[in-house]
């Protein structure tokens, strides 16, 4: 067989086995800031999904109940949007345990105290909720103004805006069924 021919073949052969030298996927990759904001975003949200679900059956307040169903609908819809940039950039959905102490460790509420909600009911339950909520929510806005000043990406800064104006919308809308409690 000719050299030449040889050559063409084994390029044919490197290109439809994938082994040919592939484009530049550093536009794939996330920025190594909007990442972390995933993957810190990404439990912090899961835990407030977890924590309002405990509403549906322990809340008294209507409003309560259906401010906690809007928040697990958009953080959960908020959630796949995360999860799919991740997956889209090669990047692991979770940062190893002590990645995020340079800048305060992962924001996250207390454990024992969402535990302590599991065993409330009625008006104790919700103004329990509403104040355990409203730090969480408060979390989720610090680490939103952070990324939109900071993240490299316009589809993760936009995102990043949205956490910040509903979640301040929420904690206002919990303030005021605090106060009428």
């Amino acid at each position: 067989m000719a050299p030449a021919l040889m050559v063409r073949l084994l390029l044919v052969l490197l290109v439809l086995s994938g082994c040919a030298a592939q484009p530049d996927s550093t536009t794939l990759r996330g920025d190594p800031l909007d990442v972390m904001f995933l993957q810190m975003m990404i439990p912090h949200h899961e835990q407030g999904v977890s924590m309002v679900a405990l509403a549906a059956d322990r809340a008294a307040d209507a409003d309560v109940r259906m401010l906690a169903a809007a928040i697990s609908s958009t953080q959960a819809t908020e959630i796949g949007t995360m999860k799919g940039w991740l997956t889209s950039w090669g990047a692991p959905m979770t940062a190893p345990p002590d990645a995020h102490l340079d800048h305060g460790g992962m924001r996250r509420s207390d454990p024992e105290e969402i535990g302590r909600l599991s065993g409330l009911t009625g008006a104790e339950f919700d103004r329990r909720l509403l104040n355990v909520l409203i730090a969480h929510q408060d979390d989720a806005v610090q680490m939103a103004r952070w990324e939109a000043g900071s993240g490299a990406k316009q589809e993760v800064r936009d995102l990043a805006g949205r956490i910040e104006r509903s979640r301040v919308a929420q904690i206002e809308m919990m303030k005021g069924f605090l106060g009428r409690a």
